[in-house]
């Protein structure tokens, strides 16, 4: 009995080593400043002093791995996370953190050395690997990292970046606000990942008013003509679409990285039912080229035709907007637009209406 109770304890102690190891490595709960001895993270020293000219990371297409360690459910400090193993869009915004030299070279959740001087990061639940473009609201920049990592595991925190990553978008003082936008393989194949030439996203609109509101039912749009767009009914600050990055949020950054981050729900991707196309409206004949100005974006599609269903949809639910609607087809995709509106504000009200009215998310582009 006595030799049994010590194989039962001992089996015990390994289980709990086996879990600290596990939680304590690179893609579980990390803490930020400090040196290695003690236990603390940092930006070492020796520091490359060309590490802002490093290139992000070229996206590629990879197999999504649908099985394995790195696709499996899992808990980390009691909470379980559901890793996403298809295609999907995603979209999420929240706090980011880094990890440094405590993690260098150390084996990431996907078997990869740690590099804090590569373009990498560390994400909840995104497959592994996943490329994710990154930005700043606070000051506009963007990069794009190869996801590879797991975490990080502390509420509100929604993606741990390397230290490159943070030092190219200026958050090497602390945690703060970010917007992701996840890189899919379709966005890869058909380019559509990259940024148009002559477009550039503006900044958030300021609150406007409250329209008045007339009822329209919600837009339907068949879904070989759009990548899948998730939305839930209790969508929070997280939403997707697959070609245009989302609107920015206000920043603002604590003066050090913090301990890690928890988890956040996996976007849920829901094909929309089949609808038969609809006659276009009589402005169907949009100039190949958009005059400079602020526009809204309604949409973006892989075929003419189902941007040209949104514009007969969005010109019946908001006639007074129809004759501003235009679509654009750049580099292989079809944008739906309104515009151009003399100032942001006047393309805010424009937003509100649309979200409001048609139940979509559009978003503030700029046309130089």
């Amino acid at each position: 009995m006595a030799d049994r109770a010590l194989a039962s304890r001992a089996l015990t102690a390994c289980a709990l080593a086996a879990a600290l190891v596990l939680a304590g490595c690179a893609s579980g709960p990390r803490s930020s400043g400090g040196g290695v001895a003690s236990g603390r993270d940092g930006p070492g020293s020796n520091i490359p002093s060309d590490l802002d000219r490093v290139p992000d990371a070229e996206p590629r297409i990879e197999a999504i791995r649908s099985s394995g360690g790195t696709s499996k459910p899992y808990t980390v400090l009691g909470r379980g996370y559901v890793p996403i193993t298809d295609d999907r869009p995603f979209r999420e915004s929240g706090i980011a953190s880094w990890y440094g030299r405590k993690f260098h070279a150390a084996s990431t959740a996907s078997g990869e050395p740690y590099d804090m001087y590569a373009m990498t990061a560390a994400h909840k639940t995104l497959p592994l690997p996943s490329y994710v473009r990154v930005r700043n609201p606070a000051n506009g920049r963007e990069v794009i990292v190869r996801v590879n990592d797991r975490g990080p595991f502390v509420d509100g925190r929604v993606i741990d970046l390397s230290y490159t990553a943070a030092l190219k978008l200026d958050l090497l003082r602390g945690v703060a606000p970010v917007e992701i936008e996840r890189i899919t393989n379709d966005d890869i194949r058909t380019g559509a990942w990259r940024r148009d030439a002559g477009t550039a996203y503006a900044a958030a609109p300021a609150p406007a008013p409250a329209p008045v509101r007339v009822a329209a039912a919600p837009v339907a749009v068949p879904s070989a003509w759009v990548a899948p767009v998730a939305m839930t009914a209790a969508a929070a600050p997280v939403a997707t679409m697959p070609v245009a990055p989302q609107t920015p949020v206000m920043a603002a950054a604590p003066s050090e990285p913090e301990a890690p981050a928890g988890p956040r729900e996996a976007m849920v991707v829901t094909d929309l039912a089949p609808l038969a196309p609809l006659a276009a409206p009589a402005t169907s004949s949009a100039p190949s080229s958009a005059a400079a100005g602020f526009w809204v974006q309604l949409g973006a599609f892989r075929e003419r035709d189902g941007a040209e269903t949104l514009r007969s949809q969005a010109a019946r639910g908001l006639p007074t907007l129809a004759p501003q609607l235009r679509v654009f087809s750049e580099a292989g995709t079809h944008r739906l637009q309104a515009g151009p509106f003399p100032s942001r504000n006047a393309a805010g009200e424009a937003v509100t209406q649309l979200r409001d009215n048609l139940r979509i998310a559009p978003m503030v582009v700029e046309r130089r």
